[in-house]
């Protein structure tokens, strides 16, 4: 049975509809979940139980979602007890979900070259972005960047869409973002094929650097992934005097702001204060963050 909180968040007995590997335990699972897949926005997550024998749900974000086929995909890898249960559900089986929950991104249309930056188990929410920004025609030109240190979960191509700016032996792109005709490049320190050496935030600078006075004043950066990933693309927005967005991951335990247990201190107009990252985030402005 459906049941909401506050009408935004919805209860969904959710049926798994697919549940793929990837390298270094990494997985997509798709859900059926029409009421989290209709209200969902980029930036939302989900709070679901890994498996019965488990009380405690563990946050994911959302990667994708359909709202005319009611599906909703998620990315994961497995870090402790609850995630390695969930590797283990199986096509079919029913599983409890808790979402859309948090506050989205927020493009702005004056800024119409949005840089969308994911690290890890960061770049679902840079995905759903991405796809949340196509539905809009020729509105943005976004780049997206994506870093791992560990096997990207999906298989790399060459990208046919040329970035200005970015030396052309820097060529490996996620094809689902090829085929949203989306500009993406991939960064680790792996030697990865096609993929630019070093930190994500170091091909931010280097495109950012490229570009003109004019091309920079319409960059609005966009962020999720690990905490010194964060603050770094922080950093760097503060350099360049640009807008950014980042979304924060913290523990959570009810996620429905009922406990209080992922606050963090955000700078107000009115002075320092403790926000919850589940329903006051996930998206925070970075410079209120860092």
């Amino acid at each position: 049975m459906k049941k909401t909180h506050r009408n935004t968040i919805f209860v969904e007995n959710a049926k798994i509809l697919s549940h793929d590997a990837f390298d270094a335990e990494q997985y997509i699972l798709r859900v059926e979940a029409p009421e989290c897949a209709k209200h969902a926005l980029a930036g939302s997550f989900v709070h679901i139980q890994c498996d019965p024998q488990l009380l405690m749900r563990r946050p994911i974000s959302i990667m994708r979602a359909s709202k005319t086929r009611g599906w909703v995909d998620l990315l994961y890898k497995i870090e402790g007890n609850g995630t390695k249960l969930l590797a283990t559900r199986q096509v079919g089986e029913k599983i409890s979900l808790l979402g859309p929950i948090g506050n989205p991104f927020v493009p702005h249309m004056k800024r119409n070259r949005p840089l969308l930056i994911g690290g890890g188990v960061g770049i679902p929410p840079m995905i759903f972005l991405a796809d949340s920004l196509r539905e809009i025609k020729d509105a943005y030109q976004p780049l997206v960047l994506m870093g791992s240190e560990i096997p990207f979960p999906f298989e790399a191509s060459s990208s046919n869409i040329t970035v200005d700016g970015i030396n052309n032996d820097v060529s490996a792109a996620m094809p689902l973002l090829e085929e949203w005709n989306i500009a993406s490049r991939l960064v680790s320190m792996q030697d990865f094929v096609g993929c630019h050496k070093g930190y994500v935030t170091d091909l931010a600078r280097i495109w950012l650097e490229n570009l003109s006075n004019e091309q920079r004043n319409e960059v609005e950066i966009f962020a999720c992934g690990p905490y010194p990933m964060l603050e770094a693309v922080a950093a760097l927005a503060k350099e360049f005097k640009l807008p950014c967005q980042v979304s924060l991951e913290e523990f959570m335990a009810c996620a429905v702001g009922g406990c209080a247990g992922c606050v963090v201190e955000v700078q107000t107009a009115n002075g320092p204060a403790m926000k919850r990252v589940c329903v006051d985030g996930p998206v925070f402005d970075a410079a209120s963050v860092f």
